[in-house]
């Protein structure tokens, strides 16, 4: 299950907005900075199918200014 951590940076003035489309998508958490334009997104999918799906919806995201990954890692699933 991959799971990856972002540093997001906003538009001028569309912290609030890149929240809000962020926090739309599934398998996304979003947690905005008390005191800097910079949100921490964290990923976590079940496969690398969905992963990709996660990824260009990123990429859509117009109030988006930056996406940089801080981390990211998979876990294999143990049956």
């Amino acid at each position: 299950m991959p799971i990856k951590s972002y540093l997001a940076h906003p538009h001028n003035g569309q912290k609030e907005t890149l929240i809000q489309e962020l926090s739309a998508l599934k398998n996304c958490e979003v947690i905005p900075a008390e005191n800097k334009e910079v949100l921490i997104v964290v990923t976590d999918t079940d496969s690398k199918a969905e992963e990709d799906i996660i990824k260009e919806q990123l990429e859509a995201i117009t109030s988006l200014k930056l996406l940089a990954m801080v981390s990211g890692f998979n876990t294999p699933i143990k049956n």
